[in-house]
């Protein structure tokens, strides 16, 4: 996006409500989550087999089941939500000789909930076109 670009919530009708303007942003994580995984498969990535995700957005049952439709891949969410600390934390760690090894650290994560996709392909690339096409529209000079 560049400095011309501009924000769009597409779809509101005289009955959105505040929950609609919420599942709309919640939608656009995982969209942009898109895209950002496909550039870096075009870039020469693999697409990744499953996804870790953390955080606030990650305890919404929903946002998780729809990022988990729209990758196309399974996603795992910690029984640990602030694992960002805790990395940093690990790190410490790791550099005082708390834990010898990442791999040692990595047998302390643990998964709460997988996520997998559930979704048929064409839902899947109709609701991916109608992403593009809004933001093929926040590009265009009004």
């Amino acid at each position: 996006m560049g400095p011309g670009s501009t924000g769009l919530i597409c779809g509101l009708t005289l009955g959105s409500t505040e929950a609609h303007i919420a599942r709309a942003a919640l939608e656009s994580v995982a969209y942009q989550t898109f895209d950002l995984a496909h550039a870096m498969r075009e870039d020469g990535a693999m697409q990744a087999q499953t996804l870790r995700i953390d955080g606030g957005m990650a305890a919404n049952d929903w946002f998780s089941q729809f990022l988990a439709n729209i990758l196309d891949t399974k996603v795992q969410r910690p029984s640990d939500l602030e694992t960002t600390a805790l990395g940093a934390a690990f790190l410490a760690g790791l550099a005082t000789g708390v834990w010898s090894s990442l791999e040692e650290i990595a047998t302390i994560w643990k998964q709460e909930r997988l996520f997998e996709p559930k979704i048929e392909a064409g839902l899947r690339l109709d609701l991916l076109r109608g992403w593009q096409d809004a933001v093929r529209r926040t590009l265009t000079p009004h």
